[in-house]
């Protein structure tokens, strides 16, 4: 007891408990990121079980639909200032990046693409938002910077054209993969710049809001042509897609970013492929092969390279 308590006795025989220590804000910014970047990990293998039976449209869509409801009653609720014109429109390239376009691209890809596979060329995303993010503050990295994020492009596309029996050129679903790795690098560099401004999961919640309407057009057209049909697995898969990936896993990633630092914090997403490649083998009990495991060395490598360049830079 005398390792945890403290007693000073005054004059009047009181007796003083001094708080236990809390985690320091490093620590703890290095928390909350983690638990973002692990309920991100589950998105690939997810919508990989979603699509079994639920159309990739829906899917893509209606996750978003689910998730606008939620931002909109966060918004209202905590008496959130509208963003200006401006402001709008640059929000519209955030919604197009992450809530339309990397959502839906994967949900078409991973209709024929193994889980693993799918990681390995996501992997690629921290490295080429660093390159958006680079182009779109005018930055002036070093040519090592450079020359790993081409060395990760690279090495996705050789892991995609090898995956597919020999040299050439990469098959459907790896070119919506790679379109969904652009799509989201554009919606994280413009994002990560408007959360400045806006705030943090303020700015993903008004991307959704803006972006329903479309998404509720495409939910409602997904579901008449096909009605949604699944089983209880892939709805609770489509479940955790609306209301983890696509909206509460933003609050635990953005705190992380905001307690900081948000240079060390952010480089923990490149544990994201590592673990979404492991929940493909455990949970949908995928063949990880020697070609996945040095594919995804490969590209994170790069990928933790080009980040570390360009936040050392910075």
């Amino acid at each position: 007891m005398r390792a945890l308590l403290s007693l000073d006795m005054s004059a009047n025989d009181s007796v003083t408990v001094v708080s236990p220590p809390v985690l320091s804000p490093a620590r703890a910014g290095l928390g909350w990121g983690l638990l973002g970047v692990v309920a991100f990990s589950f998105t690939v293998p997810f919508t990989r079980v979603a699509v079994a039976g639920l159309s990739p449209l829906f899917i893509g869509s209606g996750r978003a639909v689910v998730a606008a409801v939620l931002a909109a009653a966060a918004l209202v609720l905590t008496g959130q200032a509208r963003p200006t014109g401006a402001q709008w429109a640059r929000l519209a390239v955030v919604a197009g990046g992450v809530v339309a376009g990397f959502p839906l691209l994967t949900s078409y890809a991973l209709t024929t693409a193994s889980a693993a596979h799918s990681a390995v060329v996501i992997a690629l995303l921290p490295a080429a938002t660093a390159v958006m993010a680079v182009l779109r503050g005018k930055e002036r990295p070093p040519s090592l910077f450079w020359g790993t994020a081409v060395a990760g492009a690279v090495a996705a596309l050789a892991f995609a054209s090898l995956s597919g029996g020999g040299f050439g050129p990469p098959r459907w679903s790896d070119v919506l993969l790679f379109g969904a790795v652009a799509a989201a690098a554009v919606g994280y560099a413009e994002g990560g710049l408007l959360a400045r401004e806006l705030g943090s999961w303020q700015t993903v919640s008004w991307a959704l809001v803006l972006s329903s309407p479309v998404m509720i057009a495409l939910a409602v057209g997904s579901a008449v042509a096909r009605p949604p049909s699944g089983t209880a697995t892939q709805w609770a898969a489509f479940a955790y897609l609306a209301v983890v990936s696509m909206f509460l896993g933003f609050f635990a990633w953005y705190r992380g970013l905001a307690i900081g630092p948000m240079a060390r914090v952010s480089q923990v997403q490149l544990v994201q492929p590592v673990l979404g490649i492991g929940w493909a083998a455990l949970l949908l009990h995928e063949q990880v092969t020697w070609a996945t495991v040095l594919g995804g060395v490969a590209v994170i490598l790069c990928a933790a390279v080009a980040v570390r360049v360009r936040l050392d830079r910075r």
